[in-house]
């Protein structure tokens, strides 16, 4: 029997990671003056890569396909773990947490973009009014509910850079649609997670390498950002990585993309709450356009 394609369980597993992305923003602009981008995403790498070798065993077993399957983990490992969040953090040292996530809601659109010209995905109306209400909802957060704010709305260098990510993370994700896998390690969650991860930090640490080499490096290492890091790499991480890769199994790529959407708005949640501002009723605005898009484009 075939699962819904938004079941009860398909949507907590698309709606936990922006939960989750949303923190990881905030998160990384606050310690944006203690550790460089690249560097701080090699660290939080290196920690989940800790975390899963325990756990993702299987992936160490002859006959995994890790090593047979080499260019596709690397190529995921690139794309989901050394560019996504590397130009995320260093989109992060310009630009604001709410700007960032803003940007990131163009995925949706990059996704069916992807999957049209790539993969070979028609494009269907509905998934286009979709598109639009998921962007509407994102505006209002955006603007505050004001459409003034949102005509003196200025991008900057990290918003740009924030572009490539997106782009970056529809490829990943129209990726995980190909099944290439050994069926076992594609059953084994962790196992099919560390052999993203374990390329990816080779990538991080690339880019990593770059960083010190055109800039000395230094990490102002404190408790509060020993925390900052344990968090980016369980929560974000791990656990977001691991909701996604199943949610986008379960609704593919281009339903997946709209959640999403949701990022800004948890951001902007998670930003007044910090302030001690409560939400505002354009937050359930918001919230009412971006869920209906999800719908729209699920039907």
């Amino acid at each position: 029997m075939n699962r819904p394609a938004l079941a009860p369980s398909t949507i907590l597993l698309l709606t936990v990671p922006p939960v989750l992305w949303a923190g990881n923003a905030i998160v990384g602009r606050l310690v944006r003056d203690a550790v460089p981008p690249m560097t701080l995403n090699l660290i939080r790498w290196s920690i989940a890569l800790a975390v899963l070798v325990p756990l993702g065993r299987a992936a160490f077993r002859q006959g995994s396909g890790v090593l047979a399957n080499w260019r596709r983990y690397a190529m995921l490992g690139l794309l989901g773990v050394g560019l996504y969040n590397s130009l995320q953090y260093l989109a992060l040292q310009s630009s604001t947490p709410i700007n960032v996530t803003l940007v990131a809601s163009g995925i949706p659109v990059w996704m069916l973009l992807v999957g049209r010209f790539f993969y070979g995905m028609p494009v269907k109306r509905k998934q286009v009014v979709g598109a639009v209400l998921s962007i509407f909802g994102v505006l209002v957060v955006l603007c505050r509910g004001d459409i003034h704010q949102l005509m003196q709305l200025r991008l900057v260098t990290g918003d740009l850079t924030m572009i490539l990510a997106t782009i970056a993370w529809s490829f990943y994700s129209w990726m995980l649609m190909q099944q290439k896998d050994v069926p076992a390690l594609r059953a084994d969650w962790a196992a099919f997670l560390l052999a993203q991860v374990g390329y990816g930090v080779l990538w991080s640490a690339a880019l990593s390498g770059g960083e010190w080499a055109l800039q000395g490096v230094q990490v102002d290492w404190s408790w509060p950002l020993f925390a900052a890091l344990l968090y980016v790499a369980i929560g974000p991480a791990i656990l977001a990585m691991r909701c996604w890769g199943a949610g986008v199994q379960r609704a593919g790529p281009s339903i997946a993309a709209f959640f999403i959407n949701l990022t800004p708005l948890f951001t902007a949640l998670l930003s007044s709450a910090f302030l001690g501002e409560a939400p505002h009723l354009y937050h359930v605005l918001a919230f009412g356009l971006i869920v209906g898009g999800i719908f729209v484009s699920a039907r």
